[in-house]
């Protein structure tokens, strides 16, 4: 079926229920955006408010810019001439362009998939411009864009929209929110049906594709394949149990998917759009990497930010962050890493995920190093920062890897809370993840047993989380303690706890065990770098003259600030010796990273 013909369920709905507008003829009069009747249902579980009432105004969505504004958003596109029906871009087009509506108005349309049918999102008058945030993440489309009415529309490249971003500060501010604003509005919309995930609650590769496309920001939609609601998508999508996790894209059904095929089907894996070498390679995403990318973009480097997971490290994990700094009330994990994102996409940061480096060439080929990706892929640059940060061990129990993603997790964040909301969970941990998961899971309803090998939880644990810990009334603090047994079916349902002190064991249920015990640093894929015995990287005064080799006598300088062995390779943020383990130690470590690389690429060159 071609995509004229997919919409035509869409053209015979009454006007009045064609959806919602981003922009209007002068860019006023705002309307309600597309939602059909069952996406509140469908969408209930995990919605922050009542659908159909956007958490942005729609103002911002739909910027009214005055005449020389426009011009100068104009003046960075190209005009073409449409005619009604004209296909501007289509779902799987890769590196499109912002369109600006000069004359006529467009219409942005969601097609047709196996169980919904196509549906209008929005409409462009002119004045106004279709386009959101995934022009600048590089995901391919998942909507359809037409010419309603015949004028002439301006298009402005991917290169042209970030030398908006770059130049025009007072206009790059309009155009940036509204593309967020625009995210936010879509996922409330029937847009978000564009991209619907179904699987198991607590299927841990179920799980793995809802942390993904959560911390991606994805518009999408999840069912849960145990409800009605997954059952009849399932049907109608012709899914058994065995082709679970899927995903159901226009016109593609991702059978038994995971995070890396769906990021490749939606062109979020690793893309390089230029031949030339990048600037500066960072790789990991948490707090450490995007500081060093936000730095690194805004300062005019040609960045590149790879994680072999997703976006925010394991600060992403974190339910609420109190102490970092200007943040009084606190904020989630989340939050902070999706904002940090954000601003690296705005600077021109170029973000890949999940994405894993395997190799690093240390030997320098005409003063770039080699950066090789799991899919075979290499990126030259001229500096290579590591931001890999450090992986929680897992307890050396039977059956912990039958129960991973099933009742044991290494997150405490709404997506592995929601399915022990009110039951007994079991936290296992004394540093300030433990502590801020016990709160969290606490306010959710749940009894917390706070499981601690050591003494007293306030010696690695921040003072105010110790005093909150102690007296909530939810919370079971359980020193000199260890899990060491667990029990269930397919789900983890009891723990065994032995109380060393009194050298006693008692059984308890557990409907989620959360883990947040030492940290392995994630180095593994590297050679020729220098690290201590914990394997944590050792970076300038660390490193002592047998560290050095004989590239640093024709540099004729020791390493800088944050560098490794090996000249223009850094290391920042938990995979670094010494490191504070703090997400505002890690951002610092980042940022300062930064000043070093810019050192570094002009003794190289």
């Amino acid at each position: 079926m071609t995509a004229m013909n997919e919409l035509s369920r869409a053209d015979a709905a009454p006007s009045a229920a064609r959806g919602s507008m981003f922009s209007q003829p002068g860019l006023a009069r705002p309307v309600a955006w597309a939602t059909p009747h069952d996406l509140d249902r469908l969408r209930a579980s995990h919605a922050r408010g009542r659908l159909g009432k956007p958490l942005v105004p729609t103002n911002v969505a739909s910027p009214r810019l005055g005449d020389e504004l426009f011009a100068r958003l104009l003046a960075y596109g190209t005009p073409q001439e449409t005619h009604p029906g004209d296909v501007l871009f289509t779902p799987g087009d890769e590196d499109v362009d912002l369109i600006v509506v000069d004359r006529g108005s467009a219409e942005v349309v969601r097609t047709e998939t196996a169980d919904v049918p196509a549906a209008i999102v929005a409409v462009v008058d002119a004045g106004g411009f279709v386009g959101e945030l995934n022009l600048l993440t590089g995901q391919n489309v998942y909507l359809l864009c037409r010419v309603r009415e015949g004028g002439t529309v301006y298009r402005v490249s991917p290169e042209r929209l970030r030398q908006l971003m770059a130049n025009d500060v007072e206009l790059s501010d309009i155009v940036f929110k509204a593309l967020i604003a625009r995210r936010e509005l879509l996922q409330r919309s029937t847009a978000a049906r564009a991209v619907e995930i179904v699987g198991g609650a607590r299927s841990a590769a179920a799980l793995a594709l809802r942390t993904y496309a959560a911390r991606q920001r994805l518009i999408h939609l999840w069912f849960d394949a145990d409800t009605p609601a997954g059952r009849a998508m399932m049907e109608s999508s012709s899914l058994t149990q065995d082709d679970l996790p899927a995903v159901v894209l226009p016109g593609a059904t991702l059978k038994r998917t995971t995070p890396g095929r769906l990021a490749e089907k939606l062109g979020l894996s690793y893309r390089r759009s230029s031949a030339r070498p990048a600037d500066v390679t960072i790789v990991g995403a948490g707090p450490a990497g995007l500081a060093a990318a936000v730095y690194g973009a805004s300062e005019g480097l040609d960045t590149v930010l790879l994680d072999a997971v997703g976006t925010g490290g394991q600060a992403a994990a974190s339910s609420r962050i109190e102490n970092y700094f200007g943040f009084p009330f606190g904020l989630s994990g989340t939050d902070l890493t999706g904002l940090a994102v954000l601003q690296a996409l705005k600077f021109g940061a170029q973000l890949a995920s999940p994405c894993q480096a395997v190799k690093l060439d240390t030997d320098r080929n005409g003063n770039l190093l080699r950066l090789h990706l799991q899919g075979g892929e290499v990126i030259d640059s001229k500096a290579v920062v590591i931001a890999t940060g450090a992986r929680y061990r897992a307890l050396p129990l039977e059956r912990w890897p039958d129960f991973e993603g099933a009742g044991i997790y290494y997150a405490a964040t709404e997506l592995e809370a929601r399915g022990c909301t009110g039951s007994p969970v079991t936290v296992v941990g004394g540093a300030n993840s433990a502590g801020q998961a016990a709160l969290y899971l606490a306010g959710r309803g749940s009894e917390v047993s706070l499981v601690v090998r050591g003494p007293d939880i306030a010696a690695e644990m921040s003072a105010y989380l110790v005093d909150r810990l102690r007296a909530h009334p939810r919370v079971t603090v359980r020193c000199r303690s260890e899990v060491t047994r667990l029990d269930g079916g397919d789900f983890l349902e009891e723990v065994s706890i032995t109380d060393r002190t009194a050298d006693s064991t008692q059984p308890q249920p557990c409907s989620g065990l959360f883990c947040f015990i030492g940290a392995e640093p994630a180095t593994s894929w590297l050679t020729g770098i220098a690290t201590g015995d914990d394997g944590f990287i050792r970076t300038d005064v660390q490193l002592n003259d047998g560290d050095l080799g004989p590239a640093w006598a024709g540099l004729g300088r020791r390493p800088l600030p944050f560098e490794t062995n090996i000249p223009g390779v850094f290391a920042v943020g938990d995979v670094h010796s010494g490191s504070m383990k703090r997400v505002a130690a890690a951002t610092g470590e980042g940022a300062s990273a930064i000043a070093s690389v810019h050192k570094a690429i002009s003794t190289l060159v």
